[in-house]
């Protein structure tokens, strides 16, 4: 039985068939925030995990990534509007790297200068709350929207904005973990 990090309450994503339990390590998960939430609105939003450990016939993962399902992207794009998209890497509070892609989607066409500050308020609120959260609160505000609405706020200001939304986040890097035997030396 594989279940979802605990941030997301270990909800059971399922199960995966094995002939040796060790062959479940690093094998990747899917399921949509609808699996978690049971809110018919998360439907659009395919979620990644990985499965990084064994507990008897539990398999606990780590959060991998996620995007916008592609029939709901593209019910997003309109004709004779801009779509304003930023790509962005970050690290968190704790140390783990992580690359998100935030698009903004506007009632209207908009000038590259409207483009070009949307994309910096986007730049500046994505690595503001990357310095202050840890994977699992950054995870948790990113796919229930708070980031996207605190970029929407903010860019308000320069055009009518339609939508916004991080559209896509993979996790790039984990924080080295220091070896016990190293610790133990270091401290000798």
């Amino acid at each position: 039985m594989v279940v979802a990090p605990p941030f997301f309450g270990n909800v059971e994503l399922g199960s995966l068939p094995a002939e040796n339990p060790e062959q479940l390590i690093g094998r990747v998960v899917e399921a949509t925030l609808y699996d978690i939430t049971s809110d018919f609105s998360h439907q659009y939003l395919k979620m990644f995990f990985q499965i990084n450990e064994l507990d008897g016939k539990t398999a606990h993962t780590l959060f991998k990534g996620h995007e916008y399902s592609r029939d709901y992207l593209r019910s997003l794009v309109r004709r004779r509007t801009t779509k304003v998209d930023g790509l962005f890497n970050l690290i968190t509070k704790d140390g783990y790297k992580m690359r998100v892609a935030v698009s903004a989607l506007t009632l209207s066409r908009i000038k590259t200068s409207q483009e070009k500050l949307i994309r910096d308020m986007m730049a500046k609120t994505v690595n503001e709350k990357a310095a202050v959260l840890t994977l699992d609160q950054f995870v948790q505000e990113m796919v229930l929207g708070k980031i996207a609405s605190d970029v929407y706020n903010k860019a308000k200001k320069v055009a009518p904005l339609r939508h916004v939304g991080i559209r896509k986040s993979k996790l790039v890097a984990q924080p080295a973990q220091v070896p016990v035997q190293e610790v133990q030396t270091a401290v000798q």
